[in-house]
């Protein structure tokens, strides 16, 4: 999985001596404090964002170890050309707001330099005056797990975004695999701008609207089929689901309907038929019902029986 994040916060700083070393463990030819520009960037955080994903700290970490070495460069263009700076040491920053999941925010700052010179000047400009802010990453995760039932975000019914219960549906990305690039962005804050997906050699989109630009009419028609079909089976679970919870506070009144949503949000559908099989019974059981069948034997056994009535 390829993606994009975007975010604010550019900060100029100085060179140090302590700076200058690590700068020159990239280049080839050692370069004095005069010759460069430093500046900080915060790279990716751990909020919830616009598209409902987020970073654990633990991922976040990975990726700082990740980007050290990598090259800033203009709108995701991967070309020699647009390189403009290199990110030469990063840290985990944590401060003492919390996050939309719960846990202490913290964000990658990275710390990187380019040349002072004369193809530059307009970029250190732009950045001193502030114009120059936005900056997104692009990197590959290995997994991107959902935060209710904490399995493949894609391989269940939970929609991002979307409450269950108190807990709020977003992917876990986790497992950093690399770290390709981070970029200046020459339009920030737009809607889509935070996550970008790409395939294969920098194509952007999802699985639909890559089909749609490069696929054929029949494979289009299929997404659209298995798009539906989705769309059945979510909506399918949600009512099951319901029902389990319904009958499950039907038979036992003292269970707490909270904690009883939560517990079913969580359940996949061979689970939850089996759990609606067992509450129905209770249910029936509870309310003196019974299915025709055993009212059918049980009068059949009762007309059996009367020839020994005394």
């Amino acid at each position: 999985m390829e993606i994009s994040k975007e975010h604010r916060d550019v900060a100029a700083g100085t060179v140090t001596d302590e700076e200058l070393a690590r700068i020159n463990t990239f280049a080839k030819t050692a370069l004095k404090a005069d010759e460069v520009y430093t500046f900080a960037v915060k790279l990716c955080d751990n909020e919830v964002d616009r598209d409902f994903e987020r970073f654990p700290r633990k991922t976040l970490e990975e990726l700082a170890e990740l980007f050290v070495g990598k090259s800033g460069i203009f709108d995701h263009n991967w070309s020699a050309q647009a390189q403009t700076a290199r990110i030469y040491r990063t840290e985990v920053v944590e401060e003492k707001r919390v996050t939309a999941a719960g846990d202490r925010y913290c964000y990658v700052k990275g710390y990187a330099y380019m040349l002072r010179n004369e193809k530059n000047e307009a970029l250190i400009e732009e950045i001193e005056g502030g114009i120059k802010k936005e900056v997104s990453v692009g990197c590959s995760i290995k997994k991107s797990i959902c935060s209710v039932c904490g399995r493949e975000i894609a391989l269940c019914e939970h929609e991002r975004g979307q409450r269950y219960g108190d807990t709020l549906c977003y992917a876990e990305l986790v497992d950093a695999a690399d770290a390709y690039e981070w970029s200046f962005v020459a339009v920030p804050a737009q809607r889509q701008a935070g996550v970008i997906k790409r395939f294969g050699q920098g194509e952007n989109g999802t699985l639909r609207e890559l089909i749609k630009r490069h696929g054929t009419q029949a494979q289009a028609r299929e997404i659209e089929q298995l798009e539906h079909l989705s769309a059945l089976g979510k909506s399918y679970l949600r009512e099951l689901r319901r029902e389990v919870v319904r009958l499950m506070l039907t038979a036992e009144e003292s269970l707490d309907g909270a904690l009883v949503q939560t517990m079913a949000d969580k359940l996949d559908e061979p689970e939850l038929r089996e759990l609606k099989k067992v509450y129905e019974a209770k249910v029936a059981k509870k309310l003196g019902l019974l299915p025709q069948l055993k009212a059918a034997q049980r009068s059949a056994q009762s007309e059996d029986e009367s020839d020994f009535c005394v």
